[in-house]
């Protein structure tokens, strides 16, 4: 894995442009793109919910967030206990869940499962006080598909989006960027994306508002793909939860942003049928398959100014927009 990161920026990093950071307040977006996002997905879809997200839960966007986040554990919370980050209890007494609760990221994919379960667990739905054994034991895709589907229900253009940050404390792993999924809203009034992150904001190991993310702070795909492709960034700095290093946790993570930039917020075991995420295919990729990676990433840095382009490839490429995984 070594020997093909050392090579990958060297295949050919002539035909890539200087990578040009992810800017959230271009103004690019129109009509059509706001309502793209106001569309629910398969795994955005409330279902009989729409109208108690809608109508019972706070229009503020930072309240909305700290209720959802405290109705989920996260896995590794609830393996490491009452020690870490919950060492004052902020998630819950861990030795409240019983004992034979397990991660439910299989089980509970979509928006309309999540809920079905938080309600059958309590039916008083989120809660401030929801006792531990009624939490979801979910990881950051799962409450950000969630914050996706309470926004649209209440008219809020809004979209997952999946990359890496370095804004955890990894403990012996060191500074690396872990993978990672957030939400972007857009703001009619500032006529802008503002991008935050409700899975991590109550475990930031620094110091910034998790409901307006400054630029940068936040390792979009595209732009860490194209910077180790150009040799300009360290591959060994990205990780996955998996656990596995390198580009290849970099292209795992451009294909789930690109499927959740066109609505399809598709779950871990999943990637692109073409097999560009499989250890064998990655090993072998031809210059024509990385300069169709390339380009899609080129055109992910600005995703509204591009959109026209990523739907036509969203239409017609089937290497990028077919799946395989799972049962598939």
């Amino acid at each position: 894995m070594r020997l093909l990161i050392t090579t990958l920026s060297l295949i050919p990093s002539i035909i890539l442009a200087a990578p040009q950071l992810y800017n959230s307040k271009d103004k690019f977006i129109n009509e059509e793109i706001k309502k793209h996002y106001l569309k629910f997905s398969t795994f955005t879809y409330p279902g009989l919910y729409q109208d108690k997200l809608k109508n019972d839960l706070p229009d503020d966007i930072r309240e909305i967030g700290l209720l959802v986040r405290k109705n989920f554990i996260h896995r590794t919370t609830l393996a490491a206990g009452n020690t870490g980050t919950n060492a004052d209890l902020k998630f819950g007494n861990m030795q409240k869940v019983p004992w034979w609760r397990q991660p439910e990221d299989d089980i509970l994919v979509t928006a309309g499962a999540m809920l079905t379960e938080l309600y059958r667990r309590n039916n008083s739905g989120f809660v401030e006080d929801r006792e531990p054994k009624d939490k979801l034991v979910l990881t950051c895709r799962f409450v950000s598909i969630m914050v996706a589907s309470i926004l649209k229900s209440k008219g809020i253009p809004a979209r997952v989006r999946a990359g890496h940050t370095a804004y955890f404390d990894m403990g012996e792993l060191g500074n690396v960027s872990t993978d990672h999924w957030i939400n972007q809203y857009w703001n009619e009034q500032e006529n802008r994306w503002i991008t935050i992150d409700v899975d991590g904001s109550f475990s930031l190991n620094e110091n910034f508002d998790p409901y307006d993310m400054p630029e940068r702070k936040f390792d979009f795909p595209a732009d860490a793909w194209l910077g180790i492709r150009a040799g300009k960034l360290d591959p060994q700095h990205f990780y996955n939860a998996k656990p596995e290093r390198g580009a290849i946790v970099v292209l795992w993570s451009l294909f789930y942003d690109f499927h959740a930039l066109m609505n399809n917020e598709i779950i871990y075991t999943y990637g692109p049928a073409g097999g560009y995420g499989g250890y064998d295919k990655f090993n072998s990729l031809t210059k024509d398959e990385f300069e169709k990676i390339d380009n899609l990433a080129r055109l992910m840095q600005n995703p509204d100014e591009n959109f026209d382009e990523l739907v036509k490839i969203w239409e017609t490429e089937k290497d990028f927009r077919l799946l395989m995984g799972g049962l598939l």
